[in-house]
């Protein structure tokens, strides 16, 4: 960013995303306003650092002594600010074009990457690096308790952040640590085919520099033609024998953490207990320790900063307990990601698994319609709610309904119930002390336990 202060304004400044730039650019001296539909935590609490917000896209919003604005991939050509600022002659710059200029500020970047699992790793690497007193900036996709927030500034040459892929956005970063946990099916509205998904993440490991690191999951099909012609240093991380970085002597707990010995390259690197549960927990582990290691952090920092982490908002987060059950919420909104919660309660103590799910957007429900349909293997019984729009409108090609209907095509016990008063007086009949509730999905359906614990 240039040292010159300006006027930057944020179309959308409420996004989790977004928010952390802002706060950023505010800290260095910029004047930073900005717009959302409606006032919330995030919008308040930037409100407290002096940055003005309005409520409502409107193209009087967009004045004069503005010099740059700032805008993400949900905001449309026709956004009345967006046109604005267009007919002003304002420069204009998207969000992920904005955090890769940031990020090369930092030497010492940690960018994290995968169709799943980022918000998570992002604050696996986040703990240890703070564990090691490296003073890192940290901007995570959701809440970090540890630093009560999504954003934290430090004074140092360490920079940690999500890399979404979705636009390719993550190719207007050059990280000197870029880290690959798995790469899928998913965004299919704009990648079309998994060819282009993994044409995308290999561009994007293509952007680490030679003396940086890619740290990539050796689960990863055919993850030799991800890493082919790269001239940085390259390594794996999973739980087989040919990783570099690997898990050994695994314990599930019985109440859903794990414990296991790390090792690298064959040599015994630490013991690590881990206090969130599910087996992917322990590769994205696997992958912090790998990243955080080559800058320098210490086995006891891995040691601490994971033993520290009890996990980040909405990422198998425990909402509490009423009449003998147990709400969990998860974030899931891939067939993967909903295998691997519905997995990890597993490991959870209790008798039926209640899973409540929202999906999230009409196009990847559609494209992901199979997936959806066999990856509810460990629930006893699913709901499912309504699909939450997000940016999209309703086509009428796909609905909640029709996907409770494929799911109860595998044997389980799954239902369409409608609206959320609906599913929480379901629930409120149907659920017995001992069971386990899980919310699960990338919209508002973590409403819906917490109503049922109210």
């Amino acid at each position: 960013m240039t040292q010159t202060k300006e006027h930057i304004y944020f179309i959308g400044i409420g996004g989790i995303s977004m928010s952390g730039l802002a706060e950023i650019l505010a800290s260095r001296g910029h004047q930073v306003s900005g717009t959302d539909v409606k006032e919330t935590a995030v919008t308040k609490h930037l409100q407290s650092l002096g940055i003005h917000i309005n409520f409502g896209h409107r193209a009087e919003n967009i004045t004069d002594d503005i010099t740059l604005v700032v805008y993400t991939a949900a905001i449309h050509d026709d956004n009345p600010e967006l046109r604005a600022a267009h007919e002003k002659g304002i420069r204009i710059m998207d969000r992920a074009h904005l955090l890769g200029q940031i990020m090369d500020e930092y030497h010492d970047s940690v960018a994290v990457s995968g169709t799943h699992g980022k918000t998570t790793t992002t604050s696996m690497v986040s703990e240890i690096l703070l564990a090691a007193e490296k003073d890192p900036t940290i901007t995570v996709g959701g809440i970090l308790p540890t630093i009560g927030s999504n954003l934290r500034i430090g004074n140092s040459p360490y920079f940690v952040a999500e890399a979404c892929e979705y636009f390719d956005s993550f190719l207007q970063f050059n990280p000197f640590i870029a880290i690959i946990l798995n790469v899928e099916s998913d965004h299919l509205d704009y990648f079309k085919t998994l060819e282009n998904i993994r044409r995308s993440f290999h561009a994007f490991a293509q952007r680490v520099p030679d003396k940086g690191l890619l740290a990539i999951s050796e689960k990863i099909d055919n993850v030799e033609e991800l890493t082919d012609g790269l001239t940085c240093h390259v390594e794996t991380f999973g739980l087989s024998e040919k990783a570099n970085w690997r898990a050994e002597n695994i314990v599930h707990e019985a109440d859903g953490r794990n414990s296991f010995d790390v090792y690298h390259n064959g040599a015994f690197f630490t013991t690590i207990h881990l206090h969130i549960p599910g087996e992917h927990n322990i590769t994205n582990a696997l992958a912090a320790i790998g990243a955080s290691a080559f800058l320098g952090a210490a086995p006891e920092d891995c040691v601490k900063g994971l033993h520290h982490y009890t996990g980040t908002e909405r990422r198998f987060q425990l909402k509490g307990k009423k009449d003998g059950i147990t709400v969990i919420d998860d974030y899931a909104h891939h067939p993967t990601e909903i295998k691997a919660a519905l997995a990890a309660a597993q490991n959870v103590q209790h008798n039926t698994t209640w899973c409540v799910f929202q999906p999230h957007t009409f196009s990847r429900t559609r494209f992901l319609f199979d997936e959806f349909g066999e990856a509810f293997g460990d629930a006893d019984e699913i709901i499912i709610a309504d699909i939450f729009a997000a940016r999209e409108t309703d086509d009428g090609t796909v609905s909640a309904a029709q996907l409770a209907d494929r799911i109860a095509q595998t044997g389980k016990s799954a239902r369409y119930v409608g609206d959320f008063a609906a599913i929480e007086a379901y629930l409120r009949e149907h659920c017995k002390s001992g069971d386990l509730l899980m919310t699960v999905g990338a919209g508002d359906v973590y409403k819906i336990g917490e109503n049922f614990l109210k």
